[in-house]
């Protein structure tokens, strides 16, 4: 029987109509990095077409003819003229919109795309062939018995709404024990553990770091500058929701370690217990510098498994590309600044759909014990993460559906409920909060998508729709008006993202439509299911499209542009070396006016728009400050409060006392009479009747007026000096 040669290999892997695959034996697939050596040792591309103008060869990853890339090598104008068509069309969507033009626009960038696609100059990037595992179906069933024995003692003791260290150590045991009863061990290969020791034992270190490597540090350098660039400024001034973060931080300092945070509607209990953790290890205190470094990091744990994402669905360069423009990306630094716990939605969801997207494609165990604690962990994080659970469904039905799952489909069913148990374990304290207290659980969610109560403003039906368009409109038109994480009404992507989002979205799908592949529909659909939280906000439509609740969607809509820009990448080098300058000199340009957009978006426009928007608690925390170093008792500060105006619990955490309340009403100031020592009072300029009262109380006290720089923010400082003669 003849053997298959190299050739028969690549025709039949070009071909995907043919019956017969030819495949390379384990021992001989290259491994990851190694494809383009290998390919680049059987063909020197140019020599070899000039002899075989008929061949089937392998370039730059890509399968092609011969006869393809002899047509890919004219000049890529319709490419060029796409993607000039295209951000002319998005430029037209900055505000003031030109809705009209940039749809006639965007339209003729389409066709010219379109046209760029069918003449071989514009192709999407396709994930990786792998090879599925069999699974051993082997377990260790008295481990797993004794996990689910301390589960059920840990349910048990999760009672009164507190973490206790009993509750906590029997509950993190059980999630032990189940990772070590169904984790699937390579005995191939070492241990992290094994190979650190290996490496500390060795007589001489040698490290290597590839071009690659470099760039991903120096990558790495950019983003970490986007996100803690001037952190302590921008934003400028905490607001209510972080008075009620610090208070919740602070009950945990109080060992009161709740399971679910009740102040305020309800919080689930992450961001509380890792700020306590960074504020006593930084020594920051409980301050909005503690709040803003802790969702940065958090921010910052989502970007490696973008890059992962994008490498399992396009290779490393959609990767590399979906990695530099969600870094730099407006959308997830502003929500990562606000120091709310907007980024645990994306930070959770991103591990959860990596894994779950390779153990699917890879049919292997292991990833789905992690997708399902990742799951379970983000279900502890962010409320709108609660949706999470239904997109993972959609991925298994999706896969289930098509000719992809041929042969896996009982297999994969029994590694998802893997998935499905590990996520109930780690939700497991919070779980027995929900039943024992469902209405404080569910209140939150419920009160926008129902109003709790209250008519909604109109049709559901119709708000649905409604929101719905305005939230997939969102990254190229207008990203709503909550100003204390959005440029407001603008789109919610740069120029650049936005363009390659569109182009790839309508790629991916009429890939889809061709192909007819799982990953391209899970991609697809979601987007808008990643957006839900958002949408179905039907009692306050004007609150959708929220960046902060759609925040998970962000994931995928930087691999689509991932893939989009790589797309555009292969298409102007054509296959050839001799138009690297130009692929690479576009790609770079475009990335590059990207990051200046974002630079712009965050750093000059979103700090403007805060800090005209914000209330200036910083400069009367100030104030109390200076009293209070001057010698003079901290209780003797006052706030006056007034319509629309500060939290005075604000000025109390800006002054240093983060359980203090400052404030003191008009109609008790009366009250200081009493108190010995100096006093100051705060007032809102416009307060005229409380000057009035105050210089009744004190009429020898000294008037000073605060002039912000900041339109609108001005206030009076009322002080009575010690000993000052009052009237009684």
């Amino acid at each position: 029987m003849n053997e298959p040669s190299i050739l028969d290999y690549l025709k039949s892997r070009l071909n995907p109509w043919q019956k017969e695959k030819i495949e390379i034996p384990a021992s001989l697939e290259p491994e990851d990095g190694e494809a383009g050596s290998l390919q680049e040792s059987l063909f020197d591309t140019e020599a070899y077409l000039d002899d075989n103008p008929d061949a089937v060869i392998a370039t730059d990853g890509d399968l092609i003819t011969a006869n393809k890339l002899s047509r890919s090598t004219a000049w890529p104008w319709r490419t060029l003229f796409a993607i000039a068509l295209g951000l002319t069309a998005q430029l037209y969507l900055e505000p003031p919109a030109s809705i009209t033009l940039s749809i006639g626009l965007y339209c003729f960038a389409l066709f010219f795309l379109t046209w760029s696609y069918f003449a071989n100059e514009f192709v999407l990037p396709e994930p990786e062939d792998v090879s599925t595992r069999v699974d051993p179906q082997t377990y260790h069933s008295r481990i797993l018995l004794s996990a689910a024995f301390l589960a059920l003692v840990a349910f048990v003791l999760f009672t009164g709404n507190l973490f206790t260290t009993l509750n906590v150590t029997i509950w993190l045991a059980s999630i032990a024990l189940f990772v070590r009863g169904l984790w699937l061990n390579n005995p191939q290969k070492l241990s992290l553990i094994k190979r650190v020791g290996d490496f500390i034992k060795r007589n001489s270190w040698q490290i290597t770091l590839s071009r690659w490597a470099l760039l991903i540090i120096g990558l790495a350098i950019v983003i970490v500058f986007f996100r803690f660039y001037r952190l302590d400024g921008i934003p400028n001034e905490p607001f209510s929701d972080h008075a009620e973060k610090l208070l919740d931080v602070y009950d945990i300092t109080q060992e009161q370690t709740h399971i679910f945070f009740p102040r305020n509607t309800g919080r689930e209990f992450i961001q509380f217990y890792w700020t306590a953790f960074l504020a006593n290890l930084l020594g920051s205190g409980l301050t909005f510098i503690s709040l803003k470094i802790g969702t940065v990091l958090i921010g910052l744990f989502t970007l490696p498994y973008v890059y992962l994402l994008g490498k399992e669905v396009g290779g490393k360069r959609v990767a590399l590309f979906a990695l530099t423009l969600a870094g730099v990306s407006y959308w997830l630094n502003t929500i990562s600044r606000i120091g709310l716990r907007f980024p645990l939605y994306p930070a959770f969801t991103a591990p959860a759909l990596y894994y779950l997207i390779r153990g699917l494609r890879r049919q292997q165990r292991n990833d789905f014990i992690l997708a399902g604690l990742f799951l379970g962990l983000g279900l502890h994080g962010y409320s709108p993460f609660r949706f999470v659970p239904l997109v993972m469904l959609l991925g298994l039905g999706l896969y289930l559906l098509h000719r992809q799952s041929h042969g896996n489909r009982a297999q994969t069913l029994m590694m998802f409920s893997m998935l499905v148990i590990a996520s109930l374990l780690v939700f497991l304290p919070l779980m027995r909060y929900a039943i024992e207290n469902p209405d404080n659980f569910s209140m939150r969610a419920l009160s926008r998508l129902t109003g709790e109560g209250n008519p909604l403003p109109g049709p559901a039906w119709q708000i649905f729709i409604s929101n719905t368009f305005n939230a997939m409109s969102m990254f190229n038109v207008d990203d709503g008006e909550i100003w204390v994480h959005s440029v407001t009404h603008r789109p919610a992507l740069d120029v650049v993202s936005a363009l390659l989002f569109v182009f790839g979205y309508i790629f991916i799908l009429v890939r889809y439509l061709r192909k007819r592949d799982w990953l391209d529909l899970f991609l697809i659909l979601s987007v808008p299911l990643l957006l839900m939280p958002s949408i179905l906000s039907l009692a306050f439509p004007r609150e959708n499209p929220s960046l902060n609740r759609t925040g998970a969607a962000a994931i995928i809509v930087f691999v689509i542009a991932g893939m989009a820009l790589d797309g555009l990448y292969k298409g102007l080098r054509g296959g050839l070396s001799n138009r690297r300058n130009l692929a690479v000199g576009t790609v770079v340009l475009l990335l590059l006016i990207s990051g200046l957009h974002n630079y712009s978006l965050v750093f000059d426009q979103f700090a403007t728009q805060f800090a005209n928007h914000s209330l200036n608690t910083s400069d009367m925390g100030a104030v109390i400050k200076s009293f209070v170093q001057a010698g003079n008792n901290s209780e003797n500060a006052y706030v006056v409060p007034f319509p629309y105006w500060v939290d005075t619990r604000l000025v109390g955490i800006q002054a240093g006392y983060p359980t203090k309340d400052y404030a003191l009403w008009r109609d008790n100031l009366a009250s200081t009479l009493p108190q010995p020592g100096a006093k100051v009072f705060i007032v809102k300029e416009e307060d005229r009747d409380t000057l009035d009262a105050l210089y009744k109380l004190y009429p020898d006290g000294l008037v000073g007026h605060f002039i912000s720089p900041m339109e609108g923010k001005n206030f009076w400082i009322y002080t009575v000096p010690d000993n000052l003669m009052v009237k009684p």
